[in-house]
């Protein structure tokens, strides 16, 4: 599996190592972005008939557990509030 990895400033996202070749991806997100994809993705995963391979399922399982180490917010007691400021941010 990949290596997930933190700075400061933005969630930077190294996933889906490939076997032969061993090279990564790098994803950066702000916080914002970040929660607002965790946010997302949780609830995607829920949905088990969204899935056409277990392939999709484990990657986006994955991805959820990578970011909720990261985004903190989830614990917060105003995260309906916090989530909410993070979508008008995003936002174009």
């Amino acid at each position: 599996m990949g290596v997930l990895s933190y700075s400061m400033e933005d969630y930077n996202f190294r996933t889906m190592e490939s076997r032969k070749e061993n090279r990564g991806i790098s994803i950066t997100l702000s916080s914002e972005e970040a929660l607002v994809l965790l946010d997302w993705v949780t609830r995607f995963n829920e949905d088990e008939n969204t899935f056409q391979d277990q392939a999709e399922e484990r990657i986006l399982f994955d991805l959820e557990s990578a970011l909720e180490e990261k985004v903190s917010e989830t614990f917060s007691d105003d995260y309906i509030a916090v989530l909410q400021r993070a979508r008008e941010k995003v936002r174009d």
